[in-house]
């Protein structure tokens, strides 16, 4: 288990990285990453942090690190650095990596059941929503072309992979210079189908204040 939590926040505008605000009394990544610790299938969660706030996230996650096999190590420059840099404090013989954003802290066991069922049994597996609103390609400010929506998926996480095939991705964009938005683009660049699991509309990932106060609203609920 990989959770990237090596940003500082730039978009959100607050005073600490966005991990740490709390969301009813828990910090999110401390409510994100307790999901998979409390998860039977779980043997090993692995956190990138920022190089700055390694001590701080270890006293944060303190509690779940006590009753998990859970470790904290400085992150990247980019969120695929962490991933990648968390990977090598995976065991070698771990069949399915999965990773998740450390700011989706509303994710549900069953997304996180049905998500790894999928990357276990084909390989690679995302969870995504259908996008319902028009999509234009725009350039300067002009629309270049109306795209079909029938076909445009939001992606989300967590996402699962067979380690092996995750590590290779990872080794060849690394030789190629490549950054990708996500791990399944790395996935996706081997030629490996990368299979879809209905994703959920409540596991936002909080990148701004008005994500922080829909989460906020989703947990009271």
């Amino acid at each position: 288990m990989v959770i990237p939590a090596g940003g500082v926040g730039a978009r959100f505008g607050g005073r600490i990285p966005k991990q740490f605000v709390r969301i009813q009394r828990v910090p999110i990544v401390a409510m994100t990453v307790g999901h998979f610790a409390r998860h039977p299938a779980v043997t090993a969660i692995v956190v990138a942090a920022p190089e700055s706030h390694v001590e701080r996230t270890r006293r944060t996650l303190s509690s779940i690190a006590r009753r998990a096999p859970l470790s904290v190590v400085p992150g990247g420059r980019t969120r695929q650095d962490s991933v990648w840099l968390a990977m090598q404090a995976i065991p070698d013989d771990t069949d399915v990596i999965v990773v998740h954003d450390a700011v989706r802290p509303l994710i549900t066991r069953l997304l996180i059941d049905a998500v790894v069922r999928a990357g276990a049994a084909s390989g690679a597996a995302i969870c995504a929503l259908p996008i319902a609103e028009t999509v234009k390609r725009v350039r300067d400010d002009v629309v270049e072309a109306t795209l079909d929506r029938s076909e445009l998926w939001a992606v989300q996480t967590p996402q699962a992979f067979r380690a092996d095939l995750l590590r290779e991705a990872h080794e060849k964009a690394r030789r190629d210079g490549v950054v990708g938005t996500d791990d399944a683009m790395l996935v996706e660049r081997l030629g490996h189908p990368v299979r879809v699991v209905r994703g959920l509309a409540e596991n936002v990932k909080i990148t701004t204040p008005q994500d922080l106060r829909r989460a906020r609203r989703a947990r009271v609920r």
